[in-house]
């Protein structure tokens, strides 16, 4: 199967993303937040529990009907699959994610006994030298590079798992593995200074374009295959730990005047400029704008849709991660 399956499901989420949506009103207070941190810190029993949290979420079968999916893991894959074009080079992009993460996390928490927080990969760390990442320890971590003109990773907790969605917005091929081309002339844009560079942006806008760019392309393009692809990458595991520590970034811009940064919004829901082309849909599934945005602009009322992987939020749920929705940390 190629593209033609997905078509009529497209147009189903599109419908659902324009439907109107009554968002989630999380009530009472974070009392007890979770600690977020780096992998690298993270114990060796520590590091194991979390891959036996991924390995199930991979054998546990899928419950929502969305199509392709054969597991949860793939059902939260697919959440990010089918909305590609519209969660990508728009102002949503950041809170989007922000919420693909915390899904991801309560997934693991709920489902599979993971007793942890959603790690991250400190990419500043190893920025320039990701081929020696404990991301990629083939024992402890998510294995290594990929092998061969495929690329398909051989070793590590992933070697044999096969991926029933993507590349693009195709289902059920059935060769499609986790593969990976580690570049680190790219992994480079990990460095402190693009950091810095972010950082220093006084708009949201102006930081969420910053951070889109090159920290966001070290992650992925400096692992290269799977993560390189825009629509389908959370079918490789260690997407979960590049998107969260794009989130620590955030949090960390917003934590420069959170007076302002909690509530400050803006950009468009349709993606423009060069680089996008890719992330089309296939003609005439594309989906709508979201509920909660009536025109082309972003706004705090806009629905994130998790296509009841979780309960769908708006964007000012999840502008504070210490909120009663998220209550969370970075340490």
């Amino acid at each position: 199967m190629l593209f033609s399956p997905i078509f009529a499901t497209l147009a189903v989420f599109a419908s659902a993303i324009s439907a109107v949506v009554t968002p989630r009103s999380p009530t009472g207070q974070c009392e007890t937040k979770l600690q977020r941190k780096a992998w690298h810190t993270l114990s060796v029993a520590e590091k194991k529990s979390y891959i036996d949290a991924e390995l199930c979420l991979m054998k546990l079968p899928a419950t929502l009907g969305l199509t392709g999916a054969k597991n949860r893991f793939e059902e939260l894959q697919s959440a990010h699959q089918v909305q590609a074009a519209i969660t990508h080079g728009v102002g949503a992009f950041l809170p989007f994610h922000r919420l693909h993460m915390y899904a991801h996390e309560q997934l693991l928490r709920n489902e599979c006994g993971y007793k942890g927080a959603q790690p991250y990969w400190d990419e500043t760390r190893d920025a320039g030298k990701f081929y020696k990442s404990d991301v990629l320890d083939p024992v402890t971590g998510f294995g290594g590079n990929g092998v061969g003109a495929n690329g398909c990773i051989v070793d590590g907790p992933f070697a044999n798992f096969t991926n029933n969605l993507g590349p693009g917005y195709r289902v059920g091929d059935s060769l499609n593995c986790i593969n990976r081309f580690v570049n680190d002339a790219i992994s480079v844009m990990a460095g402190q200074e693009y950091l810095d560079f972010c950082l220093k942006k006084k708009t949201y806008v102006d930081f969420w374009l910053c951070a889109e760019n090159a920290p966001h392309r070290s992650g992925h393009g400096g692992v290269g295959g799977k993560m390189t692809d825009p629509i389908a990458s959370p079918g490789d595991p260690i997407f979960y730990l590049h998107h969260t520590w794009l989130d620590k970034l955030f949090w960390q811009w917003q934590s420069l005047d959170l007076a302002t940064r909690l509530t400050e919004m803006g950009g468009g829901n349709v993606q423009t400029g060069f680089g996008f082309d890719s992330m089309r849909p296939p003609p005439g599934a594309a989906p709508q704008l979201p509920a909660g945005d009536p025109a082309n602009t972003t706004t705090l009322s806009h629905s994130l849709n998790m296509f009841g992987v979780i309960p769908n939020a708006t964007i000012a749920d999840v502008m504070d991660i210490r909120g009663a929705l998220l209550c969370f940390e970075y340490i």
